[in-house]
């Protein structure tokens, strides 16, 4: 108790009955580093998977800028100097953003946990630089000419045909991977894809029969078991023959299975559908981020 005591006072937080009994009950390292800290956070975290390997990519990114560093080292002045490491290294202003985030994170659960002292909060002045991001979507025409491609290699075949379905249905690729034959159901005699989202918790029902005229249920006949169907592998993978498709139907845009949902938003606000309907069919709490989402195409304001 004294050892935590001492160590609670050199770094200049006040000692109080709470913080002791904490730190005796979760048998806290007196002399525990940033980056132990960090990692053992996230590993007993009950985050998402995706999460967890976000913090500790960050966390890795830092120990190569600062190895061995501690909660004290952590300052506006740090923050400052990182965030022109990871320019240097060549990195986006989003990227950058993005472990600034991180980084934001694992120091406001430190202060929590009582290793940082509160008045000491790095991001107080700190502003964390972003640029809005393009969101590539698929034209009716680059679409086309995936749908009319000729693939014989199964693999190939297998990740084209999910990424069309996405393309159908705006599913993302968490939610895609999940997909049982029970998320399958029939109202009124037409098949429609209940299921929630992973990301949000969100219940969404679409109705396959009309979306597209139905292309999304020709896809699935091509397959046994919908199960089967949704196991393509690691997302990273996935992208790679993504990028050899794009070769093959002459399209000249880096597209990912998230370009899928994209297109979906695109396509159906340039068809007409109103973006609040649009909002339900993606699952959106908030209608904001369908507007993100729907990029404008040159036909769609002609017609308007």
């Amino acid at each position: 108790m004294q050892a935590i005591e001492l160590s609670l006072w050199k770094r200049g937080i006040p000692v109080t009955l709470s913080l002791l009994k904490d730190a005796i009950k979760k048998d806290k390292p007196v002399n525990v580093t940033s980056p132990v800290f960090a990692k053992t956070y996230v590993q007993e975290s009950d985050r998402k998977r995706s999460t967890k390997e976000n913090l500790l990519t960050t966390i890795t990114v830092l120990q190569e800028f600062r190895p061995g560093f501690d909660f004290k080292d952590i300052t506006y002045t740090f923050l400052r100097d990182f965030e022109v490491h990871l320019k240097e290294k060549g990195n986006s202003v989003n990227t950058i953003a993005k472990h600034l985030r991180q980084l934001r994170t694992l120091v406001n659960e430190a202060i929590n946990q009582g290793y940082i002292p509160s008045d000491a909060y790095p991001f107080r002045k700190f502003k964390i630089k972003q640029e809005k991001g393009r969101k590539e979507f698929l034209t009716l025409n680059e679409l086309r000419r995936l749908e009319n491609l000729l693939v014989s290699d199964k693999r190939l075949r297998h990740v084209l045909d999910a990424f069309l379905f996405c393309c159908y249905t705006g599913l993302r690729y968490s939610d895609f991977c999940q997909l049982t034959p029970e998320n399958i159901i029939r109202v009124n005699g037409k098949r429609w894809l209940y299921f929630k989202s992973v990301k949000t918790d969100v219940e969404i029902r679409l109705p396959l029969h009309l979306l597209f005229e139905g292309k999304a249920l020709a896809v699935l006949e091509r397959y046994d078991i919908v199960t089967d169907f949704a196991k393509i592998g690691l997302n990273s993978e996935a992208n790679k023959y993504l990028a050899q498709l794009a070769t093959l139907a002459r399209i000249r845009k880096h597209i990912t299975y998230h370009t899928a949902r994209h297109t979906c938003v695109t396509l159906l606000v340039h068809q007409g559908v109103p973006i609040t309907t649009v909002q339900k069919l993606l699952g959106h709490t908030s209608v904001r981020t369908t507007e993100v989402y729907s990029g404008v195409l040159s036909n769609t304001i002609i017609r308007d």
